[in-house]
């Protein structure tokens, strides 16, 4: 007769009493997947959160008060999670996950690793820190009402990093800068405007008019005497923003009509951009001033989610741009701004500035509300989903410590009910693919590149560590001599940083070995020389699946009976900032699988 404590069976609860389990995450996810632990029976947890809590967290977050606003997430989720079980033993890390401390010896004294993370590079992490030191880790994430929980396990399951991730959507500057055609180009052009105006200046984020936009095909010193400006103040050729702006003494009227009247006259003089294409319309404070404030109503409902007039966003802009010089002139000389979603007048700035150049371009005017939603890239976030996610975790959880790793799946939550009424759907778990470049025996990778434009410092900022995942990469060429290119220890080879890799000697058919030994990782690098990267591209994958897959393959009577519901795709995360990345699908059994491959999957689900 099987001996039970409580709903699970003896052996069971004993080795949740005496078992090591690490939760990365205390935020939406992790507040609820601490709570069911304690309750199920885990003794010893640590947890570890970077964050601190946040006003708007605690719509969802239960763990947390408003008193407990501005402490460390994961001390306060301990400290609430004591109050079920008080004779747990919890221990609370505030810091990042991939701090080098918390190293291969650190995640082998766990049985288990549960992820409720709100980022892809953190998830990679884990993901390698998991295989190096071969412990089962449970992957999860949500967005909005869907949901997704997988089981991995070296050398028996795919990893995080088997199938290709979306990459974040970016814009050409030539689009965000002269022809925006979309609000998300206009609310990227704000954002860009804030650091340029009270912030971080960057080249890369530039928001005057691109006169070497390549479809423009005009010449410059012929039609710029063409652009008339409003105001001596406003003339196009400026160095800098910001200190034209502080030039000014950060007058709003002026910055108004340098932005939204003189750059736009700028632009219409662009001729060959306006012939397929609806030319802008220049606005003038003066003009708007005498015209506009009779025609803006007041209009109902809940303040941010109302859409101003122009002259309400005109008024916005003024108030904010005094507002945010205000703060500046207060910091001292020298002093930057930081843009922050949840900062009121930076969020009113970005509000008001893009739904002018919108006005402008054409587009319709958006509210606070959604003008949030994209500026701070955020996917709502539904406590009910969280609360799903997390007890499917312990559940895949109660089966590995089982022993019962055969029988853990991918879960999908779907929005709807599938054809067979279910908003669970099952799939067995995915060997691990053959083309990974982190779980197979010997990674490789091809990366097609410029050796004479491309620097050292960007091989190891923009792809061993941005597109790699990789934290302190040590790089080393395989040239024979075993040349040291990129070394992790801070100070031996900052002087490569600005130079170009061809002046090491890289070319067309390089390899170079790469070493994370923080993630117990290697990487071998094969160089593709070329000269043909599209405009803005600094490399590219080869072989890499693009961002679109092609659809599914279906016969004609399945797609007849799809019914609402069964084409819900997911990107689950638990935040805005990040995929959980496995887009998921309608297969021949009605239920949901894997984009990437497309591989028959009605006999796996």
């Amino acid at each position: 007769m099987v001996q039970l404590v409580g709903s699970l069976r003896k052996e069971l609860a004993d080795s949740l009493s005496t078992c090591k389990v690490l939760v990365v995450g205390a935020g939406g996810i992790g507040c609820e997947l601490l709570k069911n632990l304690v309750l199920t029976g885990f003794k010893n947890i640590e947890v570890i959160d970077l964050d601190t809590i946040d006003v708007s967290n605690l719509n969802r977050q239960f763990l947390f008060q408003k008193k407990h606003v501005g402490k460390s997430k994961a001390q306060v989720a301990k400290e609430s999670a004591l109050q079920f079980c008080p004779t747990a033993n919890i221990t609370a890390y505030h810091d990042s996950i991939m701090n080098p401390d918390y190293n291969v010896e650190f995640f082998r004294k766990f049985v288990l690793v549960m992820n409720a993370l709100d980022n892809r590079a953190a998830r990679n992490h884990v993901n390698r820190m998991c295989l190096a030191a071969d412990i089962p880790l449970i992957e999860s994430g949500t967005a909005g009402y869907l949901g997704q929980v997988t089981v991995i396990k070296k050398g028996m399951t795919e990893c995080y990093e088997c199938q290709p991730k979306p990459t974040q959507k970016t814009f050409p500057g030539c689009t965000i800068r002269n022809t925006p055609s979309e609000p998300i180009h206009c609310i990227v052009w704000a954002k860009y405007l804030f650091n340029q105006l009270f912030g971080e200046e960057d080249a890369d984020q530039e928001v005057s008019p691109d006169t070497a936009d390549p479809e423009a095909a005009w010449k410059p010193e012929e039609t710029a005497a063409r652009a008339t400006a409003s105001e001596k103040d406003g003339d196009i050729k400026r160095v800098s923003t910001k200190d034209w702006a502080r030039s000014t003494g950060y007058d709003p009227v002026k910055l108004f009509n340098k932005l939204f009247k003189d750059d736009i006259m700028y632009l219409l003089t662009m001729d060959k951009l306006w012939k397929k294409r609806k030319a802008p319309t220049p606005l003038d404070w003066h003009q708007l001033e005498n015209t506009c404030p009779q025609e803006d109503s007041p209009v109902s409902g809940l303040k941010d989610q109302q859409v101003l007039g122009v002259w309400g966003h005109c008024q916005l802009f003024q108030q904010s741009v005094e507002t945010l010089s205000s703060q500046l002139q207060e910091k001292g000389e020298g002093a930057e701004l930081v843009w922050d979603k949840d900062d009121p007048p930076a969020m009113d700035f970005v509000t008001a500035a893009s739904n002018l150049r919108m006005h402008i371009f054409s587009m319709n005017m958006k509210s606070r509300f959604d003008v949030k939603s994209m500026a701070g890239n955020i996917i709502p976030a539904i406590a009910t989903t969280n609360a799903v996610i997390a007890g499917l975790i312990v559940l895949e959880g109660l089966k590995i410590l089982s022993g019962e790793l055969e029988s853990c799946r991918t879960i999908f939550l779907n929005k709807c009910p599938n054809l067979r009424k279910k908003l669970l759907v099952p799939c067995i778990l995915d060997p691990p693919s053959a083309n990974c470049y982190v779980c197979t025996s010997k990674p490789e990778v091809t990366v097609k590149l410029n050796v004479h434009k491309t620097m050292v410092l960007s091989l190891q900022d923009r792809i061993l560590k941005e597109r790699f995942g990789m934290v302190a990469p040590d790089v080393q060429i395989e040239d024979g001599k075993g040349t040291i290119l990129i070394s992790s220890e801070e100070g031996e080879t900052e002087a490569n940083n600005s130079k170009f890799l061809s002046d090491f000697g890289i070319r067309n058919g390089s390899r170079l070995q790469v070493d994370d030994f923080l993630q117990d990782y290697t990487l071998l690098v094969n160089v593709l020389h070329t000269e043909e990267l599209e405009r803005d591209v600094e490399f590219e994958v080869v072989g890499e699946a693009p961002d679109k897959a092609p659809p599914p393959q279906t016969n004609q009577e399945e797609v007849n009976s799809i019914t609402n519901g069964n084409k819900d795709s997911a990107q689950p995360s638990t935040s805005s900032k990040g995929h959980f990345g496995k887009v998921v699908k309608k297969c021949h059994a009605f239920c949901c699988k894997h984009l990437f491959p497309q591989s028959p999957s009605s006999s796996k689900c």
